[in-house]
C-alpha cells in the first residue's frame, strides 16, 4: 500500500509541476489562454511564476526521488531558457519600434524643410 500511495504523492507533485509550467507557457505567449483564447503576455507575471518554482525547487532539495528532481530542472530549465528568448524578443521588438520612430521623425523633419512656400 504504502507503494501506491508513494506513486499518487509523485504523480501529483509532478501535475503541480506541469500546472506552474504551462501557466508560466501562457504568461509567455507560448501557448493560449484556454479561456480568452487568445495570446497573452505578461512576462512579469511569467517571471513570478518560475521564481515560484524555483524557490519550491529549492525548499524540495532533498525530497525528492531522482525521477521528480530531474523531471523537475528539465521543466525549470525549460522555462528559464524560453523566459530568455521572450525577454529577447521583447527588447528587439522596441529597438525596432525606436529606430522606426526615430527614422519617421527624421522623414517628417526632413520633407518640411524641402516644401518650398509657395505665398
Amino acid at each position: 500500500m504504502d507503494n501506491d500511495v508513494d506513486i499518487k504523492k509523485s504523480f501529483l507533485f509532478k501535475r503541480l509541476i506541469l500546472t506552474f509550467h504551462g501557466a508560466a507557457m501562457q504568461q509567455m505567449g507560448k501557448l493560449i489562454d484556454p479561456i480568452s483564447g487568445n495570446i497573452v503576455r505578461d512576462l512579469d507575471q511569467a517571471s513570478f511564476s518560475i521564481d515560484t518554482l524555483d524557490m519550491l525547487q529549492e525548499k524540495c532539495q532533498g525530497n525528492l526521488t531522482e525521477d521528480e528532481a530531474i523531471f523537475f530542472e528539465h521543466l525549470l530549465s525549460e522555462l528559464k531558457l524560453n523566459y530568455v528568448d521572450e525577454v529577447g524578443r521583447t527588447e528587439t521588438q522596441q529597438e525596432k519600434t525606436e529606430e522606426t520612430t526615430t527614422e519617421s521623425q527624421s522623414e517628417q523633419a526632413g520633407s518640411s524643410k524641402a516644401v518650398p512656400d509657395l505665398e
